[in-house]
């Protein structure tokens, strides 16, 4: 079993920053790639960022140049710096990511709870 635990949501105001983390436990043998996700109300959840596990990261246009995905693989986290904050990035965020078990297992995808993004004055 693979358990990802997000942190670090909350209320930021508009132009502020948020720090969020998504630590995986359970039973890793390797992590592929990790990323963040979000779900605004009454629409699709989409995707924000991925980073490899080589450290290649990838955006959705809204975000680039505000967001920045990092992760530590010893720890087995991933993290989002966003800064420069805007309304329409109020969301649920979710973390993700591809966990493979035991060698020669393949990856299968998880995911995080979630945590509450609000950006509001």
């Amino acid at each position: 079993q693979v358990q990802l635990v997000e942190s670090g949501g909350g209320l930021v105001q508009p132009g502020g920053s948020l720090r969020l983390s998504c630590a995986a436990s359970g039973s890793i043998f390797s992590i592929g790639a990790m990323g963040w996700y979000r779900q605004a109300p009454g629409k699709q959840r989409q995707l924000v960022a991925t980073i490899t596990s080589g450290g290649s990261a990838n955006y959705a246009d809204s975000v680039k140049g505000r967001f920045t995905i990092s992760r530590d693989n010893a720890k087995n986290t991933v993290y989002l710096q966003m800064n420069s904050l805007k309304p329409e990035d109020t969301a649920v965020y979710y973390c993700n990511a591809a966990v493979s078990s035991r060698p020669g297992l393949g990856h299968f995808d998880y995911w995080g709870q979630g945590t509450q993004v609000t950006v509001s004055s």
